[in-house]
């Protein structure tokens, strides 16, 4: 069973007509990142909707972008209020606006999250990776892949016996 048929038998949320390759076109072009495969796939299977899920289809464009924005916030957040710093980024500078402003250049580089649910992201573009849960700089694995999210995020299907492996830049090491 797919993530998707496996969220829509369980009857938990109301589930709408999947997304079409022109609307997931759409949402690439107008958000400027790629959908993995497999979020792709779970959201043209079918398009979950109610507290939590982004509303693809709706008229709030500024809600998407804030749930776009949502990691590299949080990230910045925790730089101007708890003196994180990622230390691949070099030196800090010594003014918290100095920090904020030289962090929110080098998370330009970092790999885009897409939100799947609530403050759980899957990264543009790359297909089989695990399910973030990403609250600020606090990220942990919740699934090896969107099923097993399922599971451990609703006791939906069964627990994957895999260990996760973030593979994408800058996220991973914060795990």
């Amino acid at each position: 069973m797919t993530a998707a048929e496996l969220l829509a038998a369980s009857g938990r949320f109301p589930i709408g007509p999947g997304l079409t390759d022109a609307e997931l076109s759409s949402l690439e072009q107008e958000f400027g990142f790629t959908f993995a495969d497999d979020h792709r796939a779970f959201l043209a299977a079918g398009l979950p909707a109610g507290r939590g899920w982004p509303d693809w289809r709706g008229p709030d464009r500024d809600a998407l972008r804030e749930r776009l924005a949502w990691p590299v916030e949080g990230v910045l957040f925790d730089v101007g209020a708890n003196n994180f710093w990622y230390e691949r980024w070099g030196p800090r500078p010594p003014a918290i606006e100095d920090a904020v402003v030289a962090a929110r250049r080098y998370l330009l580089t970092a790999p885009r999250l897409v939100p799947l649910y609530a403050h759980r992201f899957l990264p543009a573009g790359l297909s089989g990776h695990p399910v973030l849960s990403v609250y600020q700089t606090d990220i942990v694995y919740y699934g090896t892949d969107i099923a097993d999210w399922l599971h451990r995020e609703f006791g939906l299907g069964a627990a994957s016996r895999a260990e996760p492996r973030a593979t994408v830049g800058f996220w991973r090491d914060l795990l």
